[in-house]
């Protein structure tokens, strides 16, 4: 089976900070944590890797060794693991393109790779001193000034370079949450068996098990016929640009996933769409873009099929289904999991829908969905799911290849097959 090697995940050593970084947010920025939160919060987070469960020691690795990272919230939270290079190269790998989301349930154990993932970590060196830094917070963060996704890559491109740059742009981030929102961990690894000088490094690099999966054929929606055949993504019919789409597309390499525009960007409800004519297996597509949002984000195929079926019901497509909401991320191809089922996932501002051609195209949310995602999604001993959300008892409940979500006196429990 062929590797494909992409670029290194860095981890370094700490850099010292000055004052008036600490000063830029209620964030307190030290040399051996990076950043943690000067307030007593019930949040607790614990990261480490695989020769040192306890995330205090310092464990050697030899370059090309596989390495695992562990993480574990004591509440639902949102994880982000950077890795911090001490020649200023900085990386996050969770959230990454491998994984469903980077919700993390109470007191649910993650590792990364997990077994069977596809992909894998590999430290590559050169010598010397790795930290990881673990940022957990109660609400998803806004972290597109630190890294964003190009195209279809597995893992981030980080903007910052430098300790003390990431320390800031994290001070930023969390500086609108709650005093006792957020909180940090570091573990430490050495590369090679030599002494601490540093400023050597260490190098992780992710390494893909199997090339990406294509989408599964997807049948097509009828477009809405073209004004014209010169239209642009994002161009609108006073001649001006929805510049979050025209990001998008170029983000998303539009000419391979969504081919040429069938109309020009129109409102819908409180927000804009655009629809696309496709290219091959993506099916048919649109870019969504919410009003009061940064960014607009792609759905395709089953996925928009089944989004569109569900918008008619609820009120003739004149807006979002309530259930789902604006897109919130871009669709994403989830590889095999251990049922042997692989398929589709799209992430919206209040629910999920999943996609696969042996079950078909199911909506989760609330806390069934993040229970679901929280013990790793589709790629959990759960499976994907067999059928839409419903209620049960009156209370939400959802199937899976392996097992049950149940919600039993008002808590949401897990069964397994």
């Amino acid at each position: 089976m062929k590797k494909f090697k992409h670029k290194a995940l860095l981890i370094t050593s700490l850099l010292g900070l000055s004052a008036t970084v600490a000063q830029a947010s209620p964030a307190k920025i030290t040399a051996q944590s990076i950043i943690v939160n000067p307030v007593e919060t019930k949040l607790k987070v614990d990261v480490w890797v695989n020769k040192d469960a306890s995330g205090r020691a310092n464990p050697i690795y030899r370059k090309g060794e596989n390495i695992q990272v562990g993480v574990k919230t004591n509440q639902d939270a949102y994880v982000y693991l950077f890795n911090v290079n001490a020649n200023g190269v900085i990386d996050l790998f969770f959230p990454n393109n491998y994984e469903e989301s980077n919700f993390v349930g109470a007191g649910v154990t993650r590792v990364f790779p997990a077994d069977g993932a596809k992909y894998s970590l590999t430290v590559g060196g050169p010598n010397g001193q790795d930290k990881l830094l673990a940022l957990a917070s109660t609400k998803q963060l806004s972290i597109d000034d630190i890294a964003k996704f190009a195209g279809s890559q597995g893992f981030a491109t980080v903007s910052v370079k430098g300790q003390d740059n990431l320390a800031k742009a994290l001070s930023i981030v969390v500086n609108p949450l709650p005093a006792d929102a957020w909180v940090t961990d570091v573990a430490s690894f050495r590369v090679g068996n030599v002494p601490n000088s540093g400023t050597a490094t260490g190098t992780v690099t992710e390494t893909p098990n199997t090339p990406a999966p294509q989408p599964v054929p997807v049948p097509q929606p009828v477009p809405q016929p073209a004004p014209n055949a010169t239209i642009q993504a994002g161009q609108k019919q006073d001649g001006s640009f929805d510049q979050a789409m025209v990001e998008a597309y170029a983000r998303l390499k539009g000419s391979e996933s969504l081919g040429t525009a069938t109309t020009y960007a129109v409102p819908w409800a409180d927000g804009w769409w655009q629809k696309f004519n496709g290219v091959a297996a993506y099916g048919n597509g649109v870019l969504l873009h919410a009003n009061g949002s940064s960014r607009s984000y792609a759905v395709h195929g089953r996925i928009l099929e089944r989004y569109l079926a569900l918008a008619n019901a609820e009120n003739g497509i004149t807006r979002p289904p309530s259930r789902l909401g604006w897109a919130a991320g871009d669709e994403k191809v989830i590889p095999q999991n251990s049922f042997g089922t692989s398929g589709l996932y799209g992430f919206f501002q209040n629910g999920a829908l999943y996609s696969t051609e042996k079950y078909g195209t199911f909506w989760l949310q609330g806390a069934v969905l993040k229970t679901y995602q929280g013990l790793g999604g589709s790629g959990s001993f759960l499976g994907f799911p067999t059928r839409d959300q419903y209620t049960l008892g009156g209370a939400p409940a959802a199937d899976f290849e392996g097992g049950t979500i149940r919600t039993v006196n008002g808590v949401t429990k897990v069964f397994r097959k």
